[in-house]
């Protein structure tokens, strides 16, 4: 399934470290950055998810949800936001399957071997529900400031 900017967001309901369910529903009104990372505490997955928590301080200034996504377990995600201070709620989608709605999980490749796992991608989406904009792949080094300038700018409408 490819999703196009302009198209609504698919709905999700997932928990969270703390198991609390997190819903997209949740979240109507406000702009939201939901952003797919394939595993807590590897290199990658750190930087990206502390340039979200250093820059979080702006999001949240103007309402802003910040959303992680990956396969990893509660308790992975709550050792990993408490190591990091991560003050945004990470997701366990267990089997991939929300990623996979949102076209963020499939066959990877690395070392030679081959597996199932989350792609790094990013989706703002809008307060109506509706897809604004698609980081299709990331890479980590200076990814949440190019999300704040493109929020701004449409924000700004």
């Amino acid at each position: 399934m490819t999703l196009n900017v302009g198209e609504p967001a698919p709905s999700f309901s997932l928990p969270d470290g703390n198991g609390d369910t997190v819903s997209l529903a949740d979240v109507q009104g406000k702009w939201v950055v939901l952003y797919f990372y394939p595993r807590d505490n590897t290199p990658g997955c750190t930087k990206e998810a502390c340039s979200f928590r250093d820059a979080y301080p702006t999001y949240e200034a103007q309402n802003v949800v910040v959303l992680g996504v990956s396969t990893d377990d509660a308790k992975a995600h709550t050792k990993f936001s408490t190591k990091y201070s991560l003050p945004f709620p990470l997701l366990t989608d267990a089997d991939g399957s929300m990623a996979t709605t949102y076209d963020s999980y499939g066959l990877k490749k690395f070392m030679g071997k081959e597996f199932m796992g989350i792609f790094r991608k990013t989706f703002i989406i809008d307060p109506d529900g509706k897809i604004a904009k698609i980081y299709p792949k990331v890479k980590p080094d200076g990814h949440a400031d190019q999300v704040w300038a493109d929020l701004e700018m449409l924000m700004a409408g």
